[in-house]
């Protein structure tokens, strides 16, 4: 018998819903699993710590997840935040930028590790660390230095960690540095401001101090209350001694917040330390100090209660 050829295309049709998914669902010898492969993790920085070895000053960075595979060290003139841009503050008178990538300074929830964002050390040449990102898998600090010297990069396992050696083979000599005392001040009890103990170059030495004193209070100091308390100053420059008279200029911004305790508190006994100095001349970022050329000490008028 005969088909008509309408009929056939009609009887196509129907088989095709019953066909298409044996062809597509039934397991044969040919078929194929995707494969989904798992990102490696992204290294985890849990700390930064530092001691002095020989003629070497050690910064250890330790991670967890293993070590980033783009480790860049080198010497720069400024350090900036990633993302932002934006300088960040550090201490001394030469910077290290330190980057890894891939590599984090957070938990995957977003929670901060131990790994300190800013941390002053005691150590001939190295001041201190300073985080300038945790953005986009990429950490970087700044090591901020009493000299720019020779640097050198090793790694270690069990657990993780980048080694930066930076040469620290010259003479120090210890002098004073004043920070604010938190705890003293909320009691009324003077002093306010309380020395410590920093080495620093003979070569020198007023630099020395002032850079530690930016470099801020130690982890045990800050524990007993010791604050750098920097009245929007950033640091200092066109620091010299000539004539009795140290003479000395703050960067950033300068204001007291109507308080009676500022930055001068910390730089004047600083200078006043040396035998060379009878008289300290601070000035604002501009320039500006109220009585520059009197018998005492002058002040800025943006340090004034």
């Amino acid at each position: 018998m005969r088909v008509p050829r309408k009929l056939l295309s009609l009887l196509s049709l129907a088989l095709v819903p019953a066909l298409v998914p044996a062809l597509v669902t039934s397991p044969g010898a040919g078929a194929m699993e995707p494969v989904v492969s798992a990102a490696p993790p992204t290294p985890v920085l849990v700390a930064v710590r530092a001691a002095h070895r020989g003629q070497w000053d050690r910064v250890v960075f330790e991670f967890e997840g293993g070590l980033p595979a783009d480790r860049r060290v080198e010497y720069v003139d400024r350090l900036f935040a990633d993302g932002s841009g934006r300088r960040v503050r550090v201490a001394g008178q030469a910077i290290l930028r330190v980057r890894f990538e891939p590599a984090q300074a957070h938990t995957d929830d977003g929670s901060p590790t131990a790994a300190p964002r800013r941390v002053a050390f005691p150590l001939p040449n190295v001041l201190t660390a300073v985080r300038a990102g945790d953005f986009e898998a990429v950490t970087t600090y700044g090591l901020g230095l009493a000299k720019r010297t020779r640097v050198r990069v090793t790694t270690l396992q069990a657990p993780p960690r980048v080694v930066v050696e930076v040469r620290a083979g010259f003479p120090t000599v210890q002098r004073r540095v004043w920070f604010f005392h938190r705890d003293r001040f909320v009691e009324n009890r003077e002093p306010f401001f309380v020395p410590v103990r920093r080495l620093v170059r003979p070569a020198a030495p007023a630099a020395g101090v002032l850079d530690r004193l930016f470099a801020g209070p130690l982890p045990g100091e800050r524990e007993r209350g010791l604050r750098l308390l920097r009245s929007g100053a950033t640091g200092y420059d066109d620091l010299t001694i000539a004539g009795g008279v140290a003479d000395v200029r703050l960067t950033g911004r300068c204001r007291s917040g109507g308080s009676t305790v500022t930055v001068a508190g910390e730089v004047l006994p600083a200078l006043h330390q040396f035998a060379t100095v009878d008289r300290v001349v601070l000035r604002d970022p501009t320039g500006a100090t109220l009585d520059p050329d009197g018998p005492g000490d002058s002040t800025p008028e943006c340090l004034e209660p």
